[in-house]
């Protein structure tokens, strides 16, 4: 007998477990209220993307003479800005749908779900008509959406979320961000490329990342001309004429600071989408955090499941979300998931990009696992320096049986570079493993190679480490 599987939400979490359903047999029901594709391809992800690589190419134009190219008179038009963003996020969704399409055990529903029992949901469509599907097993995926700090005046005319952002034409003369998550640097080093003056409140820097990644970016961001405020905290917004006012206070010391802006972005992260799901009514278990799942992330209702940002694992990665999904469709139809939900990469768009997969130095200590470090430097690598991007690193971490173990890079297509990464510690590959591949010449990729072949001393372009002289003993 066939499955009928319920998948609310048709995001990267949603869409993909659709797909994977329909190749094992299922009959799968896809509701979605809002946009195929969901946040992460209609206000998140591509959308970003599309911008960031806008503020790459005016980058590029600020510093043309350095090539030898004289670029006069250069201006960025806003509307064009986001028509070729919404071009690129029209052709995503229609290749969504048709791919959908293609499966006839497929049926995409536009409507809001509501949960009625563990194997029931009703379906409010946009006719507001109700339609009732019965199923055997439901997954929620509906996803995280912006959320707002206490700050007093965080509901003023002015004070954005990043969906805002991104629907906005103009760019702000001068854009306040705060908050320094990936969210907060994205977008800071994003619009600063784009030409605003930007002024980035932070009480820490890329919580997550190893920390000599992140107190690397932050003299690299300020290099780029945005104004950063470390150890502070935004304490109140006011209107002062046709700006906004920040007021801020460092954590450490009794000391405030006021800035002025003309947009205020709050990018203090996201929280998950639940309601009107009925979860209360059918006594699912939930938080801020999200819906509680466990191992196989199924929740406190037998049958029914949540993946992505919309449960409380807190990794709100679009590739993690598509991969929690798969997971769950294939525990649902009786096959055991082979992929490692253990090993994902973080990367970050910001100007210089920031990446990182495994074990930072600090987890590293915290776990007792006795480790080596190794690494190489982007200004030694010949085709970063062509690329007139010399600035940052790959480091590598190894244990005692030279696995690789950890990688981070800051630099010229870190998120590209770090899937070698990936693909290493998600494998159990050693430094051997990676000094018998042939990495071609040049190539950014060489300067992973490097960096591992450091681990046992092997690397070429790497001076030897240094051996500690041994002080002499005074004799008294």
């Amino acid at each position: 007998m066939k499955k009928n599987i319920a998948i609310i939400g048709a995001g990267p979490a949603g869409y993909v477990a659709a797909i994977r359903g329909a190749q094992l047999g299922a009959n799968i029901y896809l509701i979605e209220d809002r946009d195929l594709g969901g946040t992460c391809l209609n206000r998140g992800c591509i959308p970003t993307k599309a911008y960031f690589r806008n503020a790459e190419i005016m980058t590029d134009l600020k510093n043309s003479e350095e090539f030898g190219i004289k670029v006069d008179n250069y201006n960025l038009d806003g509307k064009r800005m986001q028509e070729r963003k919404n071009g690129i996020v029209n052709q995503l969704v229609k290749g969504i749908e048709k791919l959908l399409s293609s499966y006839e055990n497929i049926e995409y529903i536009a409507g809001r779900a509501k949960l009625k029992d563990k194997k029931t949901i009703s379906v409010k469509l946009k006719n507001n008509d109700e339609r009732e599907i019965s199923v055997d097993n439901i997954l929620i995926a509906t996803g995280s959406k912006p959320t707002m700090t206490e700050t007093k005046g965080i509901d003023m005319e002015g004070v954005i979320t990043s969906d805002d952002l991104l629907s906005m034409e103009e760019i702000p003369e001068t854009l306040i961000v705060v908050g320094a998550g990936v969210i907060g640097v994205e977008f800071a080093s994003i619009y600063n490329g784009l030409g605003s003056n930007v002024i980035l409140l932070a009480s820490r820097m890329l919580k997550n990342a190893d920390k000599e990644i992140s107190k690397r970016i932050t003299p690299l961001l300020k290099k780029q001309g945005i104004d950063v405020y470390m150890d502070i905290r935004a304490k109140e917004i006011i209107k002062e004429g046709d700006k906004l006012k920040v007021v801020a206070r460092y954590k450490n010391k009794d000391e405030e600071i006021e800035v002025l802006g003309d947009k205020v972005l709050i990018a203090s992260g996201r929280g998950p989408v639940v309601e009107g799901l009925g979860l209360d009514e059918l006594g699912i278990e939930y938080s801020e955090k999200g819906i509680s799942v466990n191992e196989n992330f199924e929740t406190n209702i037998e049958g029914i499941y949540a993946a992505g940002d919309v449960n409380n694992v807190g990794i709100q990665l679009a590739h993690v979300a598509s991969s929690q999904a798969i997971y769950v469709i294939e525990k649902i139809m009786g096959i055991e998931p082979k992929i490692n939900l253990d090993i994902y990469p973080n990367c970050v768009f910001s100007i210089p990009e920031v990446a990182d997969v495994g074990l930072t130095e600090e987890e590293a200590k915290e776990k007792g696992i006795s480790y080596k470090v190794s690494k190489f430097l982007f200004g030694a690598n010949g085709k970063a320096l062509t690329l007139g991007q010399g600035e940052g690193l790959v480091k590598v971490l190894s244990n005692e049986e030279n696995k690789i173990i950890g990688v981070h890079i800051i630099g010229p297509h870190a998120n590209d570079l770090i899937h070698e990464g990936a693909l290493a510690i998600s494998n159990d590959l050693s430094v051997e493993d990676i000094g018998r591949t042939i990495h071609a010449h040049p190539t950014l990729s060489e300067a992973f190679y490097e960096a591992t072949l450091g681990l046992t001393g092997e690397a070429i372009h790497m001076a030897p480490p240094r051996k500690r002289k041994k002080r002499k003993k005074k004799i008294k």
